[in-house]
């Protein structure tokens, strides 16, 4: 490293010359553009990342063997008991997983539904808390702020990082699900659980309305992630946190003595990617749920940036 020149973590240099307003004599606003693709490239480069998407492209895989393994020799399902009400139900499972062993559309939402519970959410609290506490403990936080980053654009980029994290990550899950589910299936098991036959065009748009939901529902959770991991030096305490709620709001959910505090839990909207699969889509729960995940990510990136431009260091 030469005299003159600050180096960060993620190869952001920044080197002294043109006076900007605002700025001390010497340095210069790093380009955003910049920032962005080099937190994206440094998240795609970490083994974890790589191995969690892996294991996220397996698991509709796994679900649709497993599922394709119940049919009996006449083609149809086996007997799985009274259908539940939502993902996880103690009484004989979701009305999704009855049609999924038919449905080659059924599986990617099926998977979806069923990883937006614990390991979507899992992936997005570990992207935002090496984001934050992870380059806090390891001490190259403070070369973000050299090179040189405010902290609103600091925040930014991270958010960013996280949005590419959840995005992937459903897409990863949708892709895998479909391609699994064509293979078992074929394109005449392109069916709604309302019985209906859907095109590759159909099937593709819901598929696309499904992932953008689900990137939504996670920036929720990363956003109030990154307020935790704003907090804390221990990224493991971003992902207990996080878990840690989720848990609590499902068990929440289960009871009814406490109606009126579902409305304002996050995982009560999961149960809306239900009417994607159905003919014709209801899109009324599924804009509750956006409009609930959107509070949260306000309130979270609100109080991560509140952290962040308060804390020393």
């Amino acid at each position: 490293m030469t005299a003159g020149t600050t180096s960060t973590a993620h190869g952001l240099a920044a080197a002294p010359g043109a006076v900007v307003p605002g700025l001390p004599a010497g340095r210069r606003r790093a380009p955003l553009g910049r920032l962005l693709r080099a937190e994206v490239r440094w998240i795609f480069r970490r083994p974890r990342t790589l191995v969690v998407l892996a294991l996220l492209a397996a698991l509709p895989v796994i679900t649709g063997i497993a599922v394709d393994l119940t049919l009996d020799g006449g083609g149809a399902p086996v007997d799985a008991g009274p259908v539940g009400a939502g993902p996880g139900a103690s009484d004989g499972g979701p009305p999704i997983f009855v049609t999924m062993a038919t449905s080659a559309f059924v599986l990617p939402l099926g998977s979806l539904m069923t990883l937006l519970m614990l390991m979507l959410p899992l992936t997005v609290a570990m992207a935002s808390g090496d984001a934050l506490a992870g380059e806090q403990s390891n001490g190259t936080l403070r070369g973000w702020l050299l090179a040189p980053v405010s902290r609103g654009r600091l925040l930014l980029v991270k958010a960013v990082g996280v949005l590419v994290v959840a995005l992937v990550a459903s897409a990863v899950v949708v892709a895998s699900g479909l391609v699994t589910g064509l293979v078992l299936a074929g394109t005449d098991g392109l069916v709604s659980m309302s019985g209906t036959e859907l095109s590759i065009a159909d099937v593709l748009w819901r598929l696309g309305v499904a992932v953008a939901w689900a990137t939504l529902y996670l920036m929720a959770i990363g956003a109030v992630a990154l307020a935790i991991s704003a907090s804390t030096e221990h990224p493991m305490v971003v992902v207990v946190g996080v878990l840690g709620g989720l848990i609590v709001s499902v068990v929440l959910l289960q009871i009814s003595a406490l109606d009126w505090l579902h409305p304002y839990l996050l995982p009560s909207s999961l149960a809306s990617l239900v009417d994607l699969i159905r003919d014709p889509v209801s899109f009324d729960g599924l804009a509750e749920g956006a409009f609930r995940a959107g509070c949260y990510l306000v309130i979270g990136i609100s109080l991560a940036y509140a952290r962040l431009t308060t804390r020393d260091g």
